[in-house]
């Protein structure tokens, strides 16, 4: 379902926990209305296990930070940008499943 599909659908009524997790994102960057941000708050207040994936991804932004290219070895930021550009060319794939070999350096690092 594209994001405005579910933006249109969530409108209509109180989300279900699958639509409130996939908003979440949206909900933390600020991209939802009044409208959309007071039933996604709603579901959460009546929902704990939304409301703790919601604190887990809270958690993990706050814990992470923003990663800036120069941040990533050479060879992280050229697996990544494949990773990115097989999604591209078929983004309802998963680009991750032929990638599962993993090399030895990735091993001694704990890859």
């Amino acid at each position: 379902m594209t994001r405005f599909a579910l933006l249109r659908r969530f409108r209509a009524a109180d989300p279900s926990c699958q639509e409130a997790v996939e908003l979440v994102t949206a909900y933390l960057e600020g991209a939802l209305n009044a409208r959309e941000r007071a039933a996604l708050e709603r579901h959460l207040a009546g929902c704990p296990n939304c409301t703790e994936y919601f604190a887990q991804i809270s958690l993990c932004i706050d814990v992470a930070g923003q990663v800036e290219p120069e941040d990533l070895a050479p060879a992280a930021r050229e697996d990544l940008m494949a990773l990115y550009d097989r999604w591209r060319a078929d983004p309802d794939s998963d680009p991750g499943a032929e990638s599962s070999e993993q090399r030895p350096e990735d091993l001694e690092h704990g890859g």
